[in-house]
């Protein structure tokens, strides 16, 4: 797969940064998740992914993030402060993953069946193994295909509809996750997450 995705960096323009292939990794280390949010692929577009599920790098909100930032507002009371690069809730632990870690300029989902899927879902198992209790928000029939292997009864499970402006009005809105995971992290003893930016 490995070989693959090289030879797509160095014939075709593909996102994010090639550096920046296993940011989110890179910024919760496995004993420090709290949260777990599952995107679908990175930005297709110049400028945006930085490896962080729904963080946009250029500051520009893609419909998707400006819809969750509706929902923090309308669930928690906060007023959002434009800023569109999720590394913040990344340091407090929360895990931004796609399932495709890589993409195609302007073609999105275009390597989602190179590997990648096969590497998160391990992931996602090694994730669920924690003892610590860990919040896993399932947005849209993508991420939810990961419940069946989400057994661990120390863990919260959210599902709701995605945010895409397609389908947040069908569940999305109002589902409170932000403000349920916050409470969930408070009786465990744990930090809640500071989701204003």
């Amino acid at each position: 797969m490995f070989d693959f995705i090289n030879l797509e960096y160095a014939t075709k323009t593909v996102f994010p940064p090639k550096e920046k292939i296993f940011n989110s990794l890179n910024y919760v280390p496995l004993d420090k998740i709290k949260v777990v949010i599952i995107g679908q692929d990175p930005y297709h577009t110049y400028g945006q992914a930085d490896g962080l599920a729904f963080s946009c790098a250029n500051g520009t909100p893609q419909p998707s993030l400006t819809n969750i930032f509706k929902e923090i507002s309308s669930d928690l009371g906060l007023t959002m402060s434009g800023k569109t690069q999720l590394d913040n809730w990344a340091k407090q632990g929360v895990l931004l993953l796609n399932t495709s870690l890589t993409v195609v300029q302007g073609q999105p989902t275009s390597h989602s069946k190179c590997g990648w899927q096969t590497i998160i879902r391990e992931i996602v198992k090694i994730i669920n193994k924690c003892n610590q209790p860990i919040v896993f928000m399932l947005w849209g029939g993508h991420a939810k295909g990961f419940i069946n292997i989400l057994d661990n009864p120390n863990h919260l499970i959210l599902t709701s509809a995605h945010p895409s402006p397609l389908s947040a009005y069908n569940g999305f809105f109002g589902c409170k996750h932000f403000s349920k995971c916050n409470t969930f992290l408070t009786q465990n003893g744990l930090t809640p997450i500071d989701w204003q930016l």
